[in-house]
């Protein structure tokens, strides 16, 4: 009885130093378990559900009652969901320039050694952390809608303001230059760059006649074009997906002239409840977006200058 009792002591001990060891060995496991569930669950599911109910009918309190192509020949046919794209293009194209290039040019100013630059370059990003949300938004309507304040100062000029928000003429540029001001992001990442490229270069080209001009377009903007694909990528994928600007200010109009295929995503999804057509929409949107990212992945052999590409 004795063995017996012995052995078995040994076999629990030995399972508990099994699963001690094996818990060691798992730990990283646990660690990460919460992100995976959330990944899983508010990521990768409803990535795959989307792509299936693009392919139906599917009403958010009626259920699925047809499958097939439907939702994308209607988005290929139908004028204001076109338009809704065209406009999307449209504030993507005007908005990414512009905010590199305000970006690149404050930061390539607020790198020069001035006095007070820490307080320029604090003030500067601030849009950058207010500029998405609502107050923002509903402050930049209160400047430029008719009666608003823009118009008011003018007014004091003896000028009369046009409609800023209601003439499809300066809405979708309105709504653009709200964009542009939240350049706060854009600039500290290219004002890190533009730290890293090594003094002795300036001083060289100094020396050999260069001006500021000349060392800007030869020495510094080649030295920082990763930093430059960088933002590239990611002010487009945000540009792509902006709501809040033309959802608060314009609501889309006046003509839909606002109206960007994320505010039609929303209003199919949670307004008339089609979130088959959403989804499918999105999806459209995604692949969209996937395109220009390859394109733009693809274009930087040419025009991307890496420091390891000297010993190629």
């Amino acid at each position: 009885m004795a063995k017996k009792a012995s052995s078995s002591t040994l076999q629990v001990s030995s399972t508990k130093s099994g699963l001690k060891k094996s818990l060691k060995r798992n730990i990283g496991f646990f660690f990460i378990l919460p992100w995976l569930i959330g990944f899983l669950v508010f990521r990768l599911y409803p990535f795959i559900s989307s792509l299936i109910y693009s392919f139906t009918d599917f009403q958010l309190f009626k259920g699925v009652s047809e499958v097939g192509l439907m939702n994308y020949e209607e988005i290929f046919a139908s004028k204001k969901i076109m338009k809704a794209f065209n406009v999307t293009f449209k504030y993507a194209f005007i908005t990414v320039p512009l905010k590199l290039v305000v970006s690149l040019f404050i930061a390539y100013i607020l790198n020069f050694k001035i006095k007070g630059v820490n307080l320029f370059r604090t003030a500067y990003y601030i849009p950058s952390i207010l500029g998405g949300s609502v107050a923002i938004a509903v402050l930049w309507k209160a400047v430029f809608r008719d009666d608003g304040l823009l118009n008011t100062a003018l007014g004091f000029f003896g000028i009369a303001g046009p409609q800023w928000l209601s003439d499809p003429r300066y809405s979708l540029f309105i709504i653009c230059l709200l964009r542009v001001w939240q350049f706060g992001s854009a600039m500290v990442i290219f004002l890190a760059a533009l730290k890293n490229v090594p003094l002795d270069l300036y001083e060289a080209a100094a020396i050999d006649g260069a001006g500021k001009g000349r060392q800007f377009f030869n020495i510094t903007l080649p030295l920082i074009t990763p930093v430059v694909f960088y933002n590239l990528v990611t002010q487009l994928c945000q540009a792509f997906q902006e709501f809040n600007g033309p959802y608060i200010i314009t609501q889309g109009g006046p003509r839909n002239s606002t109206t960007l295929i994320s505010l039609l995503i929303y209003n199919s999804a949670f307004k008339t409840y089609e979130m088959g057509m959403a989804s499918a929409m999105a999806w459209l949107m995604f692949i969209i977006l996937t395109i220009f990212t390859a394109i733009a992945f693809i274009s930087q052999k040419y025009w991307v200058y890496y420091s390891d590409d000297e010993g190629r």
